[in-house]
């Protein structure tokens, strides 16, 4: 990548700054490596500081309706305090730790339609421009991707995926957003369901996996959310039946009569009627539709189908992304 902007708010004859991010994709909880390169403008400047923003594209409902945004979830000064001579090329290595709830953007390589960067903030001499911006590839953490490939071999397709703005409730969920994961029923289970929705909230000490099933209505009965929970450890990934304990979370999941939430560890879980445990600021008041994701791949031997057109929709985000911070940076000026 060459340096492909110059900093606007710092005028012409500025310094200019690309960030380039380690070849790969990153982990939930990981540490992501990367370069600042910087090239000094007409001038020497002071550089203040070099902050990284992480940022995502969120959706949010409301009464009005559904809109989308940019959320910044994380930020981390790499570098400042020094002298950028005329003309100089200065490159700084950094590190950074990512959160445990950063979403997963692809499985198996294939992306899911989720789209997050990361933003790059310069500071000169009191100004500050948010100049470079860089896609974040993120890949599951392995007992995401046991959970995801039993899924898939319980015959579960991928339909799409996004990140909701609010909370859920009764977790320990740190972002403003959490991500969901829609998935198609196999014919074993599409007399109940319509749909059935994955959460990953994971910590340190594990992860909470969060099934939600839009159940289908019958002769005298409307359709209804139905909610589990259920609480897992990142040990002996690789030793568990994941098919079997999968597939009894879903199958009480989809018997269970109303919205409830099931808590335990692994096999151990239980159902425990607490009324809706629903998702804040999300109202479950329909059917809901992520963006459509059309030819599907089969994604190595799990079988869960993912879009292949997923890249395509996260380019174009990325672009209104960028959009967004240079609308967010005039309306700073302007204020």
């Amino acid at each position: 990548m060459v340096f492909k902007r110059l900093l606007g708010s710092l005028g012409v004859g500025g310094p200019t700054v690309d960030t380039v991010l380690d070849g790969g994709a990153a982990l939930p909880g990981g540490t992501l490596h990367g370069q600042v390169h910087l090239k000094g403008g007409s001038a020497a400047f002071d550089i203040e500081h070099i902050t990284l923003e992480l940022v995502a594209h969120v959706e949010a409902e409301h009464d009005a309706g559904e809109s989308e945004g940019v959320v910044v979830f994380e930020r981390f000064t790499v570098g400042g305090g020094f002298r950028l001579g005329e003309e100089e090329h200065r490159s700084i290595p950094f590190g950074m730790t990512l959160p445990y709830e950063t979403p997963v953007t692809e499985l198996h390589g294939q992306p899911l339609g989720v789209v997050l960067g990361v933003r790059t903030e310069l500071a000169v001499a009191g100004a500050r421009d948010k100049g470079d911006l860089d896609q974040l590839a993120v890949q599951p953490l392995p007992v995401q991707e046991a959970v995801l490939e039993a899924l898939g071999r319980l015959g579960f397709g991928f339909k799409s995926a996004d990140l909701e703005h609010g909370h859920i409730g009764g977790t320990h969920q740190q972002l403003p957003f959490y991500q969901e994961i829609e998935l198609t029923p196999p014919p074993a289970y599409a007399h109940a369901v319509n749909e059935i929705e994955v959460t990953f909230l994971a910590d340190p000490g594990g992860m909470d996996v969060i099934l939600e099933a839009d159940k289908r209505g019958g002769l005298f009965q409307s359709g209804h959310d139905s909610i589990t929970r259920f609480r897992v450890s990142y040990s002996a990934v690789e030793q568990r039946d994941w098919n079997t304990e999968v597939d009894g979370w879903v199958r009480q999941l989809v018997e269970s009569r109303g919205s409830h939430a099931a808590y335990g560890h692994g096999d151990h879980a239980h159902i425990g009627h607490q009324g809706h445990h629903g998702h804040d600021e999300h109202p479950h008041d329909g059917h809901r539709s992520g963006p459509g994701m059309g030819t599907v791949v089969a994604a190595g031997a799990a079988g869960l189908a993912v879009g292949v057109v997923g890249g395509m929709v996260a380019a174009e985000v990325v672009d209104e992304i960028g959009d967004a911070f240079e609308e967010e940076e005039e309306e700073e000026e302007e204020g």
